[in-house]
């Protein structure tokens, strides 16, 4: 029955490809026509922080559940402050075990219109993309989320397990959505496993377009950031002193910017840089493939180490962000402070990396941690998951490798990771790291990948909600 169904994907994207060739012009089914409309209207809403649009996003996601058949007691808009969440329940028969969990969040980081060629919060397709802030960050996963539901449910599918959708409201800033859905709406939310769509993607090879590599984000570095203050009597600035402020707050800052943490690993990277290490030439490639051999080996510690995209792989990092200091031009300094942002490694606590802080720099600097920092451990490798995965993006790359990833970044997973739900990033995109403008000027996506996507996630739930596909 499973290789009927997967041969049946296979034909479906065919067709798929076929209807979006030149030769057949820009037809689009009647799904994917549904969804650039969703997708069209979702870019609209002026979600990013103090603009008080995500509640009327929500509310319009909504009324497009409820339209397609969706009961009211399944759809739940939990408002917080200016923002909200929306989690929205797809009921399965319950014979496939706990529901599953389907990632995004319906903020945007902030896009000024003046700063942009097109307006932002208007959905442009030119030139083979898609162009407006949230269409690869994290607007386009929503859509076709909202997109797969709703082809779901019109085609009579009943799911073997409850899917439920977690759009969160404030993901691009200080999370609190995240956090209130998974500490106060925990009976929502209860799961076997997440999918999070604000991690894993495919990789296109700069020079050919051709997909090379796609990762499943198991593990992501938590966030903290800390204030860093020294402080002294200050005086008149034609009387200087040998202690100074800005001058010991200086010398602290060059202890962290000599101190490297300690080299660490897990089954995510270690996985990792075999894979990538297979498909990297060069010294590199060596260095990948010899730290997923042995993770202590020092020479190739130091190359990843002085490579930027992949130190933060292999260990925790701290950075200056913020300075400020002193109150007059002439008066000495009776204060200076620095913001240091940290990346921390899975496993480790921000207390614990306090506490590093405070050995590096010494006891006459004040260390304070910014507001209530989060951890979680990254989440087992479950074959079963990484296996639906690899199908469903092999149904239109056949055989390129799918691989375990560490997101140096921090998203909504570290909240469900740390209510105890294994999470696993897995999204539709393929991109050139050259395409890559989110949080950036002029955001874009591939109009090939936004509707490929659709059948990214149409196969992907079909499979793990373990019905055979409805008939056609």
């Amino acid at each position: 029955m499973k290789s009927r169904r997967w041969a049946q994907i296979v034909l479906l994207a065919a067709c798929v490809c076929s209807a979006q060739s030149p030769a057949a012009g820009p037809t689009l089914t009647p799904n994917e026509a549904r969804a650039r409309a969703i997708f069209a209207r979702v870019i609209a809403f002026k979600t990013s922080v103090g603009l008080g649009q995500v509640p009327a996003m929500a509310a319009y996601l909504g009324d497009e559940f409820r339209a397609a058949g969706f009961p009211d007691a399944d759809i739940h808009v939990l408002p917080l402050g200016e923002t909200a969440s929306m989690v929205v329940r797809y009921r399965g028969d319950g014979s496939g075990g706990k529901p599953i969990l389907l990632m995004a969040h319906m903020d945007v980081v902030t896009a000024n219109r003046e700063d942009w060629q097109r307006d932002p919060f208007t959905l442009v397709e030119e030139n083979g993309y898609f162009f407006g802030r949230g269409t690869y960050d994290v607007k386009e996963s929503l859509t076709s989320l909202t997109a797969t539901f709703l082809r779901l449910k019109a085609e009579g599918f009943v799911p073997t397990r409850d899917l439920v959708l977690v759009f969160t409201g404030d993901e691009e800033v200080t999370q609190e959505t995240t956090r209130d859905v998974f500490s106060n709406h925990r009976e929502l939310v209860s799961a076997d496993f997440a999918l999070n769509t604000d991690a894993g993607m495919g990789n296109l090879d700069e020079q050919t377009g051709q997909p090379f590599l796609y990762s499943i984000g198991t593990a992501e570095k938590s966030y903290a950031s800390y204030e860093l203050t020294v402080r002294n009597p200050g005086g008149h600035s034609s009387q200087p002193r040998a202690d100074n402020a800005i001058y010991e707050l200086a010398a602290a800052l060059g202890r962290i910017q000599a101190y490297r943490f300690p080299a660490q690993w897990n089954d995510t990277t270690l996985a990792y840089f075999r894979g990538i290490g297979a498909l990297t030439a060069g010294a590199l490639g060596k260095a990948m493939r010899d730290f997923g051999a042995n993770p202590q080996d020092q020479g190739a510690i130091a190359a990843l180490s002085a490579n930027s995209t992949y130190a933060g792989m292999i260990r925790t990092t701290c950075v200056p962000t913020l300075l400020r200091g002193g109150h007059a031009e002439n008066a000495l300094p009776q204060s200076a402070t620095v913001t240091v942002n940290c990346r921390i490694f899975p496993g480790t606590s921000p207390a614990a990396i306090k506490g590093n802080l405070q050995q590096i720099v010494g006891q006459q600097v004040e260390i304070t941690i910014l507001r209530a920092p989060f951890s979680s451990d990254a989440s087992p490798l479950r074959a079963d998951v990484i296996a639906a995965v690899t199908r469903a993006v092999h149904v239109r790359h056949p055989g390129i490798p799918v691989v375990p990833k560490l997101d140096t970044g921090a998203s909504d997973a570290m909240y469900s990771r740390a209510a105890g739900i294994p999470t696993y990033g897995t999204c539709e995109a393929f991109l050139k790291d050259s395409d890559d403008f989110s949080h950036g000027l002029n955001e874009r996506l591939p109009v090939q990948s936004f509707y490929a996507g659709l059948e990214f996630w149409y196969a992907l739930l079909e499979d793990l909600a373990g019905s055979p596909l409805p008939p056609r």
